[in-house]
C-alpha cells in the first residue's frame, strides 16, 4: 500500500549540512582537509568546557537532569531573568521547531525573509503551517515589508539578527519601529546564534523586549562561538507564560549530560571568547582583503562568516574547491558562504579559490 504522506511534507527536502571531513578525505584519498562550511569555532571549545566533561562516564547509565537547574540558573543571572524565562534545546534549532508546533495551526502565518535559515520554513511547513516570505533588500531584512506582511494569521515573525547567510544585521532604531507594529498576540523570533561575534554599536537589546513582557523570544547557542557544536545545546529566552506553553510539548531530558555540564563551563569561559572574538576579527579582515584582491566583494559581516558572489558557477567552484581540501557552502546560485578559519586555514581557502578561480575549473 502506498504512503500516505501530506503534501506538507512531501513538499519538503531533508537538511543537508555541511559535508564531513572524513567523507572528502575518502572520495578524493586527501590528507589534509580545511571545513569552513558549518560556520564552527576554529578554536574548537573552550578548554573550560573540556576540562568539565573529565569523568562523566561514570554517569552516563543516569539521565539527566531534566530540568537543567544549575545551566538554567546560569543563563537567568547571565541575562537578570529568572529561571522560567529560559528554555533549553537540542541545539536552538529544537526551539525553532517546538515554537512552530506550540503556536502553529494549520493555515497559520509565520513572517520570514527569503534568504534566511532555512529551518524556519521547514518546521513551519510541517507543522501544516503557511510561511509567509519577505524578500531581502540589500542583503538586509526588510522590516517594513515584514510588518505589512503580518496578518490575522500570523502568530511568528522570525528575525535572524545577524542573518544567516548573509552575515547582515537589522539595527536597533529599526527593530523598535518594528516592534512598535507588531499585534501582541505574535511572537517575535529573535534568532542570535551570532550574537558573540557582533561589533557594531547599534545592534539591537533584543532581551530588553523580553524584560518587557513583550512576546518575544531570543534563541541563542553554544555551537558557534562557544565550540560545542558536537554535543548539541542551544537555548530560549522569552516571557515564563511562552516558556510554559513551550515546555508542555518539549520532549523530556532533551538537553543531555554531557551539554549541560560543558556549555555551564563554557560560559563562565570569558577568556575563550575574548579570544574567539579576536580571531575571528583578524580573520574577517584576512579573508576580506584576501577575496577583494580577487576581485571578488564580500557583503559586510556581524557573524564568523563571509558571503560573497563568485560572479560564476558557484556550485561548480564549491565541487573544485572540494578537490582542492577546501570545503565551503554553497548556498544558491553564484552565492559561496566561508567560515572564518584558523590564519592558515583562511590562506588555504584564499588559495585554492584563487587557483579555482584561474584555472576555470568551475566549467568542468
Amino acid at each position: 500500500m502506498a504512503l500516505q504522506v501530506h503534501p506538507d511534507i512531501r513538499s519538503l527536502s531533508p537538511y543537508v549540512p555541511g559535508k564531513p571531513i572524513d567523507e572528502l578525505q575518502r572520495e578524493f584519498g586527501l590528507t589534509r582537509v580545511v571545513k569552513l562550511a558549518s560556520n564552527e569555532n576554529p578554536l574548537g571549545p573552550s578548554p573550560k568546557a573540556v576540562a568539565a566533561l573529565n569523568g562523566v562516564q561514570d554517569t552516563l547509565h543516569r539521565y539527566p537532569d531534566g530540568g537543567a537547574y544549575q545551566l538554567r540558573q546560569a543563563l537567568a543571572d547571565r541575562w537578570k531573568v529568572t529561571r522560567e524565562h529560559i528554555i533549553l534545546g537540542n541545539g536552538s534549532d529544537e526551539v525553532i521547531g517546538l515554537l512552530a508546533r506550540t503556536f502553529l495551526a494549520p493555515g497559520d502565518e509565520a513572517v520570514m525573509a527569503d534568504h534566511t535559515f532555512v529551518i524556519y520554513k521547514m518546521e513551519v511547513t510541517a507543522v501544516h503551517g503557511r510561511p509567509v516570505i519577505v524578500p531581502l533588500v540589500n542583503w538586509t531584512h526588510d522590516l517594513e515589508s515584514m510588518a505589512q506582511a503580518i496578518t490575522p494569521r500570523t502568530r511568528l515573525l522570525f528575525l535572524c539578527n545577524p542573518n544567516n547567510p548573509t552575515g547582515t544585521m537589522v539595527p536597533a532604531d529599526a527593530v523598535d519601529r518594528l516592534m512598535a507594529r507588531v499585534p501582541d498576540d505574535v511572537i517575535v523570533v529573535f534568532d542570535e546564534a551570532y550574537f558573540e561575534y557582533v561589533r557594531h554599536p547599534q545592534f539591537p537589546d533584543a532581551m530588553a523586549y523580553v524584560k518587557q513582557g513583550r512576546n518575544a523570544i531570543v534563541l541563542r547557542t553554544f555551537s558557534k562561538i562557544y565550540g560545542l557544536a558536537g554535543l548539541r545545546i542551544g537555548y530560549g529566552v522569552s516571557t515564563p507564560e511562552v516558556i510554559d506553553y513551550l515546555n508542555r510539548v518539549r520532549p523530556p531530558f532533551n538537553a543531555n549530560s554531557l551539554a549541560q555540564k560543558a556549555a555551564l563551563a563554557a560560559l563562565g569561559d570569558d577568556e575563550h571568547v575574548a579570544k574567539s572574538r579576536a580571531v575571528n576579527a583578524a580573520g574577517i579582515e584576512q579573508v576580506g582583503q584576501g577575496l577583494r584582491t580577487l576581485g571578488l566583494i564580500p557583503i559586510p559581516t556581524e557573524t564568523n562568516f563571509l558571503y560573497f558572489d563568485a560572479k560564476r558557477d558557484g556550485r561548480g567552484i564549491f565541487d573544485a574547491l572540494l578537490r582542492e581540501g577546501i570545503i565551503v557552502r554553497h548556498i544558491e546560485g553564484t552565492m559561496l558562504r566561508v567560515t572564518i578559519g584558523q590564519p592558515d586555514e583562511n590562506t588555504a581557502f584564499l588559495q585554492a579559490l584563487g587557483k579555482v578561480l584561474g584555472d576555470g575549473r568551475e566549467e568542468s
